[in-house]
């Protein structure tokens, strides 16, 4: 699988990285299935969270005995049963760092990030302070942020992170139209797109062109895809409306990994595949999804 220099972590990424949030409900033995697919086909970069259910624990009892071969990356901040403190303090990601450790079994972290706190926490210190502080105590090569819009914006700006995820897709791009993918990059810094296929809603609907089965986050973004597939027919776009959607969160070179998640070891496989055997779209494709999301989309916000 291709790999790409993960901002200026030193770190080569496959393009395709896992997001573990929908591996929560899954059995051990599912989860087994699922990751050691996913590294088995040479995919190396886990993304999880300590507030992401059992997620941790599933991925320390499948891959632990494999942690050369891929980069890890939790995320902190959250309160919940595995941590201690009020949420957004600097109690409360001491707590979680601590937690991921032990529930992941390693004794280091690739990556920490803050997960979608706003710029009042930022501006206050206390949770950057935490993971500045396992960063020099090994518990972590490295830090970020993970997150949209201002509070983004901000964490770039500040020049204290090495990474950056946000919220990037066709129906989903005022990570690109206000710069935020540009700034990153252009200061070094790993960026992941996470909802890289936007919830598969431009497969919806292109094929059925009512929301289904489509719940959550994905409801808004069916949304806004009907309306963009609304207004005709792309000339050159593949026929897998997956495809589309992966390809055009890769036609940004600013992006390095784009994580996909999913519980499914037969979706993971088609994943891999899809992406071994090439998701590039045409650019004429790329420029009519993004002229067709500043007509319509000018008031879609960014959804953390």
């Amino acid at each position: 699988m291709q790999t790409v220099p993960f901002g200026s972590t030193g770190f080569n990424a496959t393009r395709l990285g896992v997001g573990l949030a929908e591996i929560r409900a899954a059995t051990p033995e599912k989860a087994s299935q699922v990751l050691n697919k996913a590294l088995d086909s040479g995919i190396n970069f886990l993304d999880t969270s300590t507030c992401y259910g059992d997620s941790e624990d599933l991925v320390g009892g499948a891959v632990s005995s494999r942690r050369d071969e891929y980069f890890l990356a939790t995320k902190a901040g959250h309160s919940n049963e595995h941590t201690t403190g009020e949420e957004w303090t600097y109690e409360i990601v001491v707590s979680s760092v601590d937690a991921s450790l032990r529930r992941l079994q390693t004794d280091h972290l690739d990556l920490i990030q803050l997960h979608s706190c706003g710029i009042d926490v930022l501006e206050e210190g206390g949770v950057i302070r935490a993971l500045e502080e396992a960063r020099d105590a090994g518990k972590t090569r490295f830090i970020g942020y993970s997150g949209d819009n201002d509070a983004a914006h901000w964490a770039v700006d500040s020049g204290k992170f090495n990474t950056l995820q946000t919220s990037f897709n066709l129906v989903e791009q005022r990570a690109r139209t206000s710069g935020l993918l540009e700034k990153a990059a252009a200061a070094g810094m790993g960026v992941i797109a996470k909802r890289p296929i936007a919830n598969a809603v431009w497969l919806v609907a292109r094929r059925e062109g009512h929301a289904g089965s489509v719940t959550g986050y994905g409801s808004e973004y069916f949304k806004r895809a009907l309306e963009m597939v609304n207004l005709g027919d792309i000339e050159g776009e593949p026929e897998n409306a997956v495809q589309t959607s992966l390809g055009f969160t890769f036609a940004h070179p600013e992006v390095n990994v784009a994580i996909v998640g999913t519980a499914n070891d037969a979706h993971m496989a088609s994943n891999i595949d899809m992406v071994n055997a090439g998701v590039d779209i045409p650019d004429s494709v790329v420029e009519e999804l993004h002229r067709r999301f500043e007509q319509v989309g000018s008031g879609w916000e960014q959804r953390g």
